[in-house]
């Protein structure tokens, strides 16, 4: 492989890598020129189920218009629930779109949007305490 060829395939791999969180969902985003895939896990995006987790995935791409026409998206999610994992992928990919761009326009679109497209939601249920059935519910206690 001669130098030239490796220069081009670093230039292609290059991209921007974004992070992001719900609950103890952590998505990483990587958004690089090409030709309009989306994959979730290493899935094409039309593969998830049910729909409205993929629409809520593609919001970003989808108020972003003609900016991310052609890009590639590749976000892989761990932890939590379905939901917690589509909220943090779409954070991620808000994220990824407005560092791409570099645009002040589109984080203000976002942010007029849904704040939470680009601020993250970092809370987590409280743990279970001793003594009750619940993190605060408390066994009541008799006077007599």
């Amino acid at each position: 492989m001669s130098a030239e060829q490796k220069a081009s395939k670093k230039a292609r791999r290059k991209g921007v890598v974004t992070k992001a969180r719900r609950k103890t969902a952590i998505a990483h985003a990587i958004l690089r020129k090409g030709t309009g895939k989306i994959r979730v896990n290493r899935m094409l995006l039309g593969i998830v189920q049910p729909r409205y987790v993929q629409l809520l995935i593609k919001e970003p791409i989808t108020l972003a218009g003609e900016l991310a026409n052609d890009i590639d998206v590749d976000v892989s999610v761990k932890g939590s629930g379905q939901m917690a994992q589509a909220v943090a992928a779409r954070g991620a990919i808000a994220k990824a779109l407005v560092a791409y761009t570099n645009s002040p326009k589109l984080k203000k679109e976002f942010l007029d949007y849904n704040r939470m497209l680009i601020v993250d939601d970092i809370r987590q249920t409280e743990p279970k305490k001793p003594l009750g059935k619940g993190a605060r519910a408390k066994k009541q206690k008799s006077k007599r």
